[in-house]
């Protein structure tokens, strides 16, 4: 009995202690909960709150509208306009193929649209949003609502698209844009702007497309929309609408831009090469010619891989921007700012006259003019009639290359001109100091007399863009007077209606004498009158002043020059430079035709025609262009498209500029210092 009620305590201890433990991790746990209640309910309450209401609000962007670009006359070269796209979310569509076969029912698929969506979707997750067709029609768009219950997944969207409706015409002015890169991304990070680009998908690549991309672009609107649990939008709670981005209006005539480059792309002779014509009095760019050209809309979806290798791999380099890009000798072009230099620093009185049978002679090398030519007694402004090498072979070395360098660059020469484009290189203005920087062994650091010679006729080292000769000339039309080239002239804010005038004041005046600019002037424009442009000015009712040129790509070492044996791509360079009228000069024009022969057989008449075009005295009576907006189209928004187009390759646009043709290279010198020179003409005729 006694054990009994000894075993019966001992269970009930037992009992007393399960139930006190129970109740105490009972406790324990409520008190875990309390703790974790509080926490969330009151110590996190404010930020976990803010979360939960993001998750059911989300903020959609809405891509403003692209501002217009057009030219002084009113042309579009680019716009924007609405673009109806199909998209797939793949995590939401179960079998892909059927999908598509279904699709396909009713509305067209192209072979290479389907490879670009395979491609897309390989390198896309579950949720991303896949561009599936794109630039649907209005028939199109409409048949897919018809039958969009059928497609889960699939959603018709619409998007801000690029168009260029002139296609090649001043392509390298206006550019393109293309994809967002992850450098791109990384810039606009830098600058703060990552924000303002949400939800857009392209960025201005080149041309004014890119100079201009904080003005094209406008500032990115805002959508508040309440997403129910399923993921759907149920409303929209605020709206902030999207200011669409500047337009543009640039000085280029296009009437004058299509004219040359008509000239330039003759189907029955196409030339490569460059064309700049400013203004002299204002530094308003006329024209712009970079010859072959591009069609930019290629690049607006992403370039075809066959596309992308037809340009890039072409022999005539189209990517290239030629007039800020490509440098050239620029023969005798360069030789009135060589006649100036001599002036300002008084090496030779313009009136003395020196002999010239045809030839110069420098530590016991013959240095020829042009096919041997003998011009005899010959003074400054004789040699630039006639363009004479001798005279200007015998005035470089007086003048001595550094002396020659500081007076030319203040022309524009040997350093950027500031237009208003991106990747302008400076080109090659030699001195001694550049010799030694370019070169390592110290028998090719020593700059020699003979250097000296050549770059005295626009040959050896120099290496310079025709912007760089066009902004030139245009100094010295307006008698000194430095004023920065530029392309966009107008910026119309079509929001608040409001018109920026894009005005370059002078920088400043070229510290030369007024009397020696008009000795040079007058012999420019006897040039035209008398000497080697004669024949192609004959009849004009304006006058005009002008320097002919043609400039060696290809070193024979003293062997005869003859075009007909070598191959097209060694013949020489045909270059002009000019202005006109003289008295008052409206304006300048400076361009090379690439392997194009004689400056003024080749390249002169051209000059004539863009003369004949800007002073028709039809034109006389044409007002200055004054924008207004009663008659501007009302500009829309649009709810982005999040795809990313396709760019083949990932960054084509990084190609052109640093591949730069072989054709481009400055013209090579020989051991003896003498220029390498076609039939020993070592000026540039």
């Amino acid at each position: 009995m006694f054990e009994f009620r000894k075993q019966a305590l001992v269970q009930r201890r037992q009992l007393i202690t399960r139930v006190v433990v129970a109740v105490l991790f009972v406790l324990l746990c409520f008190g875990i909960l309390v703790n974790r209640l509080w926490v969330l309910q009151v110590e996190r309450y404010q930020g976990l709150s803010e979360r939960a209401e993001r998750n059911r609000i989300t903020l959609v962007p809405i891509t403003p509208r692209r501002g217009d670009i057009v030219d002084r006359n009113g042309v579009v070269l680019a716009r924007s306009h609405r673009d109806y796209t199909l998209e797939m979310v793949r995590g939401q569509v179960g079998d892909i193929p059927k999908m598509l076969e279904q699709l396909e029912q009713i509305i067209h698929l192209s072979p290479l649209e389907l490879r670009r969506f395979k491609r897309r979707l390989g390198s896309s997750n579950r949720f991303a949003s896949v561009l599936l067709k794109s630039n649907l029609t209005d028939d199109e768009a409409a048949t897919f609502a018809a039958h969009s219950y059928k497609f889960k997944g699939v959603s018709l969207k619409a998007r801000w698209v690029r168009e260029y409706p002139e296609g090649e015409s001043a392509a390298h002015v206006i550019g393109y844009v293309g994809r967002i890169s992850e450098r791109d991304q990384e810039q606009l990070e830098e600058k703060g702007l990552e924000g303002n680009y949400r939800g857009t998908e392209v960025i201005g690549k080149k041309g004014i497309e890119a100079s201009y991309e904080e003005r094209l672009h406008g500032k990115t609107g805002w959508e508040e929309v309440e997403i129910a649990a399923s993921g759907k939008p149920v409303r929209v709670l605020k709206r902030t609408d999207p200011i669409p981005g500047d337009n543009l209006r640039l000085s280029l005539d296009m009437g004058l831009q299509k004219l040359v480059e008509g000239i330039y792309n003759d189907p029955k002779n196409p030339q490569r090469g460059a064309l700049v014509a400013i203004d002299p009095r204002n530094g308003q760019v006329l024209a712009y010619v970079s010859a072959p050209s591009y069609d930019p809309n290629l690049f607006v979806d992403g370039i075809d891989v066959e596309n992308w290798r037809r340009l890039s791999d072409s022999p005539d380099h189209p990517l290239i921007d030629r007039p800020i890009y490509g440098t050239f000798p620029i023969g005798s072009t360069y030789k009135p700012f060589v006649a100036l230099a001599a002036l300002k620093l008084g090496v030779r009185d313009p009136n003395a006259k020196i002999p010239d049978p045809g030839y110069f002679e420098y530590g016991g090398q013959r240095f020829r003019n042009a096919g041997g030519a003998a011009y005899g007694p010959t003074n400054m402004h004789k040699a630039i009639v006639v363009s004479s090498d001798t005279y200007f072979f015998s005035l470089g070395p007086l003048i001595g290359v550094d002396a020659l360098h500081d007076f030319a660059q203040q022309f524009g020469f040997g350093k950027k001109t500031g237009i208003d484009l991106m990747h302008e290189k400076k080109g090659i203005l030699p001195s001694r100091e550049w010799k030694k920087n370019s070169f390592r062994s110290p028998a090719q650091q020593k700059w020699i007399p003979g250097d000296t010679i050549s770059v005295s006729v626009g040959q050896g080292y120099n290496s310079l863009t025709i912007t760089q000769l066009a902004q030139a000339t245009a100094t010295l039309a307006a008698n000194g007077v430095y004023t920065k080239p530029h392309l966009v002239n107008w910026i119309e804010n079509p929001v608040l209606k409001k018109v920026e005038q894009t005005v370059s004041e002078p920088e400043y005046k070229v510290d030369v004498a007024q009397e020696h600019i008009d000795l040079v002037k007058s012999a420019l424009a006897e040039v035209n009158a008398k000497g080697t442009a004669r024949r192609i000015f004959a009849g004009t009712n304006y006058d005009s002043a002008g320097k002919t040129g043609t400039a060696q790509v290809f070193s024979l070492k003293g062997t005869k020059y003859k075009a007909e044996a070598l191959n097209k791509r060694l013949h020489d360079h045909a270059l002009y430079m000019g202005f006109a009228p003289v008295e008052n000069p409206q304006i300048a024009v400076a361009l090379i035709v690439e392997n194009g022969g004689w400056g003024s057989s080749v390249a002169a008449p051209i000059a004539r025609k863009v003369f004949d075009y800007w002073l028709a005295p039809e034109r006389a009576n044409i007002p200055e262009y004054i924008p207004s907006f009663e008659d501007m189209e009302q500009q829309e928004e649009i709810s982005p498209d999040l795809v990313l187009p396709e760019d083949i390759p990932a960054n084509p646009d990084d190609k052109a500029p640093g591949h730069t043709p072989e054709i481009l290279a400055p013209v090579e010198t020989n051991r003896n210092g003498r220029e390498g020179t076609q039939n020993d003409e070592a000026g540039a005729r």
